[in-house]
């Protein structure tokens, strides 16, 4: 303390990089929501119950074709979350082409097919995970969380 007041005030140049650091480590709010896509209606309105529940706002589509439709539509995503293995095109395929217009979207690839997955896609990255199916409640919250946000915390 200077007379009183804080010996560095905020707008020194001390004070603009702790204010530029602490915003830093904030995670980032996804943009959109969060899509997901899964062939199979029982567990499309699994995941969308569970993460709804959970705070984010989602849509949803059935088909790869469909969720690319659903995409533009709805402008920047917060997340994907999609079956790998659904007829017509892969989830796989979906996240590159859906990447072409966001770069930084993020992925959770559910699948039944683990072996498959890694087989085809010998490498996850930064902004990809996988969930094997069936999930728990749990699983699926972490795994989303995790992915989008870096903790175990849910959208608020």
């Amino acid at each position: 303390m200077i007379n009183g007041q804080n010996a560095l005030p905020p707008t020194t140049a001390f004070g603009v990089i702790k204010g530029f650091v602490s915003r830093l480590r904030k995670p980032s709010i996804p943009k959109g929501p969060v899509l997901v896509v899964d062939d199979e209606e029982a567990v499309l309105r699994f995941v969308e119950r569970v993460l709804r529940e959970s705070g984010y706002k989602t849509v949803a589509a059935t088909s790869g074709a469909e969720a690319i439709e659903v995409a533009r539509r709805e402008g920047p995503l917060g997340g994907l979350v999609t079956d790998l293995m659904m007829p017509g095109m892969t989830g796989d395929e979906l996240a590159r082409q859906l990447r072409q217009f966001e770069p930084q979207l993020k992925v959770l690839y559910l699948t039944g097919y683990s072996d498959r997955l890694f087989r085809e896609k010998t490498t996850l990255w930064a902004d990809e995970a996988f969930l094997e199916k069936p999930c728990s409640v749990k699983g699926l919250r972490e795994a989303v969380s995790l992915l989008l946000f870096g903790t175990l915390a849910a959208a608020s």
